[in-house]
Parts: C-alpha cells; sequence; structure tokens
C-alpha cells in the first residue's frame, strides 16, 4: 500500500521539526503552518510549501480548524499530522479532516473521544480488565457527594477534572475540611481551562511512580508495546525528565503489565499509537489516562528499541500493517529525557527572548531535538520547552554519564533556561539511585527554599 504524497505538519517547534525529518527520510513532501510569530522556525524553512494560518495567538492559529483543513486543501496534503498539544486530541478536528477526505495520522476519533474524557477512560479500562485508582463512580456535582464519596475512598483524596491535563483543575484533600475548598477550586479551574467544570475523585496515592506504557497498533488488528517509561520527575503534574527503562520496575511486571495493555487495545481496535499510563506504588498499577497521540518523552523509547515512531504512525496511517511481533521488539540499553525550558531554573518563571549564542552537545550517545538556533527569538506565545536532550548508554550508569558531559556543553545564551536545574538533579544521590516518585522533585525544590 503506497504512503502519502504529502503530509501537512498542523503543530510548531521542535515536534513539527521532528515529523518533517522523518517525511523527508520517506520521501513525503511537507507542507508547513504557522503562525505569524512563526515565520521564522526551522521546519518552516525547511518544509516544500508553508501557509500562514493566522495571528500569534494559538486560538486564532493552531487551534483554528477550518484555517488548518484550508492549507490542507489548497496545497492538496493528502494526510495531516497533528503532532502533540494543540488539535493533536481533538476529535472534532480528527472527523473534519476525514470528512474532507484527508487522512488523520492518529486514532479513530471514537478512540480519541473514548480516552479524551477520564470517567469514561477508567470505565473502558475496568471492563477491559485494566486496574485502575480506586475512585469515585463518575463526576462528582455537589460539596455533598464529594463528601460522600470521599468517605467510601478514604483520606487523601485526589480531585481530578474530567477534560485536559497538565495539572489543571487537580487539588488534593487530606481530610474533611480542606475536602469542600478543594473541590471547589478544581471545578472552577476546570471550567476556566477546558470548558467544563466536571470533576472526579480517586484515591491519592502518597509516594506513587509514574510509569507509562507505549502501544503501537496498525489496522490490521496488530497491536505491540515498546515498554515502559519512567516520568516520575515533575513538577506540578508537568514532566521534567523522562527515562527508558524504569530503574524500578522488574522485567517480569513489565512483560505483565504490557501484555495486559496490548490485550485490551486489540480488544478496543485501536489504530496508531498511544500511552497508557498508571501509578505504581507497592508492586500495583492503576490505570490513570490514555494519550492518543505522540508523547513528548517518545525520543526515549526509540534509543531502546531502535523504532522511529513517527515513520511508524504515518505507516499505519497509511493502512501498513507493522512489520513485526512482540517477539522480535528487543530493549537494548537505557535513555534518559531532559526537557530544557526558556525557564528560570529557580522561580519556574517564563523567559521568551532572542538566543544569542547557541551550541548543542554532542558525541555517542547523545540526541538533541530543538527548532532553536541562534538568532532565533523565542516568543511569549506558546509552551516554554525548547529543547530535549536525550543520552542513551548501555547501562543507565553510562547513560548519567553522558547526560552530565552533554549538560555541561550545552550552551544557550540570551534566555534562561532550566539546564542548571538537570545539571543539580542528576548530581543527586536519588537520582542517581533512581530512588524517586512523582513528589520527590516538589519537595526537594520546597525543601531548597526553606534552607535559604
Amino acid at each position: 500500500m503506497p504512503l502519502f504524497s504529502k503530509i501537512l505538519i498542523a503543530n510548531r517547534g521542535e515536534i513539527a521539526l521532528r515529523v518533517l525529518r522523518a517525511c523527508q527520510e520517506m520521501g513525503i513532501r511537507t507542507v508547513a503552518v504557522h503562525s505569524t510569530a512563526d515565520a521564522d522556525l526551522m521546519h518552516v524553512r525547511l518544509a516544500d510549501e508553508s501557509v500562514c494560518i493566522g495571528p500569534a495567538a494559538a486560538k486564532d492559529s493552531y487551534l483554528k480548524m477550518s484555517a488548518i483543513i484550508s492549507a490542507a486543501d489548497i496545497t492538496g496534503a493528502d494526510a495531516i499530522h497533528p503532532g502533540f498539544g494543540f488539535l493533536s486530541e481533538n476529535a472534532t478536528f480528527a472527523s473534519m479532516i476525514e470528512e474532507h477526505g484527508i487522512t488523520f495520522i492518529g486514532p479513530r476519533p471514537e478512540h480519541i473521544n473514548m480516552m479524551g474524557d477520564k470517567i469514561t477512560a477508567k470505565k473502558t479500562m475496568i471492563d477491559l480488565g485494566v486496574p485502575v485508582v480506586p475512585g469515585s463512580d463518575g463526576a462528582v456535582e455537589s460539596d455533598e457527594e464529594a463528601l460522600d464519596a470521599a468517605v467510601r475512598i478514604g483520606y487523601p483524596v485526589l480531585i481530578k477534572a474530567t477534560s485536559g491535563g497538565g495539572g489543571k483543575g487537580m487539588k488534593v484533600a487530606f481530610n474533611k475540611d480542606e475536602l469542600v475548598q478543594a473541590f471547589r477550586m478544581a471545578r472552577s479551574e476546570a471550567k476556566a481551562n477546558f470548558g467544563n467544570e466536571q470533576v472526579y475523585m480517586e484515591r491519592y496515592l502518597r509516594r506513587p511512580r509514574h510509569i507509562e506504557i507505549q502501544v503501537l497498533a496498525d489496522q490490521h488488528g496488530n497491536v505491540v508495546h515498546l515498554g515502559e517509561r519512567d516520568c516520575s520527575l515533575q513538577r506540578r503534574h508537568q514532566k521534567v525528565f523522562e527515562e527508558a527503562p524504569s530503574p524500578a520496575l522488574p522485567v517480569d511486571l513489565r512483560n505483565k503489565l504490557g501484555d495486559s495493555v496490548v490485550d485490551a487495545l486489540k480488544e478496543m481496535g485501536y489504530r496508531g499509537v498511544g500511552t497508557l499510563e498508571f501509578l505504581y506504588e507497592d508492586g500495583e498499577f492503576f490505570f490513570m489516562e490514555m494519550n492518543t497521540r505522540i508523547q513528548v518523552e517518545h525520543p526515549v523509547t526509540e534509543m531502546i528499541t531502535g523504532i522511529d515512531l513517527i515513520k511508524e504512525q504515518i505507516r499505519v496511517a497509511a493502512g501498513q500493517p507493522l512489520g513485526y511481533t512482540q517477539k522480535d521488539i528487543t530493549f537494548k540499553g537505557h535513555a534518559i529525557e531532559c526537557r530544557i525550558n526558556a525557564e528560570d531554573p529557580k522561580t519556574f518563571i517564563p523567559s521568551p527572548g532572542k538566543i544569542v549564542r547557541y551550541h548543542t552537545p554532542g558525541g555517542f550517545g547523545i540526541r538533541v531535538d530543538s527548532h532553536i538556533y541562534q538568532g532565533y527569538t523565542v516568543p511569549p506565545h506558546y509552551d516554554s520547552m525548547v529543547a530535549k536532550l536525550i543520552a542513551y548508554g548501555h547501562t543507565r550508569e553510562e547513560c548519567l554519564s553522558r547526560l552530565e558531559r552533554a549538560l555541561k556543553e550545552y550552551v544557550i545564551d540570551g534566555i534562561k533556561t532550566t539546564i542548571p536545574l538537570h545539571q543539580k538533579l542528576i548530581k543527586n544521590p536519588d537520582i542517581i539511585e533512581g530512588r524517586y516518585d512523582i513528589h520527590w522533585l516538589e519537595k526537594n525544590l520546597r525543601e531548597e527554599d526553606e534552607i535559604k
């Protein structure tokens, strides 16, 4: 079955450049869309064609479905790759693309809808035999319902928005006195950020790790998992540092969890890449949510498996079957990714501006996914991530050693970045030994502030 002749990349930054490079290697022509603030992006310069789709504000450009689809129609693109963020998990967008006779490089709209609502996702996984965190049966609508649910679940409880992510609409209550205020704040945040005030509740785990399983499925019923990623180093529910494999997960548990995920997605009839996210504590896994798109941290999986996930997305969307089975997939070595953000490394305040000096690290086992360059101006309108630094080694120790060297070499002057934070992290004994959970980073940062 032939691949696409031209793919429109409906995103910006490093993921847009990542998709463009995969397309070029596959002999597929590309269309870059961009806002007025992004005309100088590297992927815009390298694409075969480019179309300006609106002003700087994302709502008027990267989130404007009609503008993106019009750009695809005008340029004759036969497929659209959404990257991550923006419209990548918008079922309406996926449906509109298909209705225009264009292929959406992602899952079917019904699966995006199913997994986009966290309550529906949890119910689906329960039906498929995947363990979930104990919680409310559905949305919690009132103070009284919240109090009743907390009694059933047991304190502490976590209140979460049914839509969206990134820690918005998420609050913890450790007792009855804290619950009503936390419940109301979560609903208010959810409505402000996602236009949907619905929340649900679940048990708050005290020291879990964040473990996610990468999956890949074609349109012919074949599904494989590509192992786990440990994304436990987080600040305000945003991932900072990811690695594969997890230093805390035994191989037998990885295989058991991976097999259960594969079985579930086969029963769903899923298509494309996807990531199922779990909390792991005391030898037990609890499903949290599924992301129906490529993840920011996908490079660490690519490094230990040798599989190009962007190319696989494109092949699967074109109707090609997977060229391997689960038995063919091997996991070699260790990989770690540091997210480099244009932020003050102490206050985390965004730091847009012009990059006056830029030097990327190199050497064996080092990969940098970034769209920035010397002279580029980081705009204030979008997510602050400007690069991903990925290190690979035959062992975790070798990987950390290469990462430490690479962080010393990486130069981004003119703006503040989180490189100094990562330089500190990889020297911490807990990180070196792999002894951390999802609360570790924020606790560590608080303790540093108290000492000062």
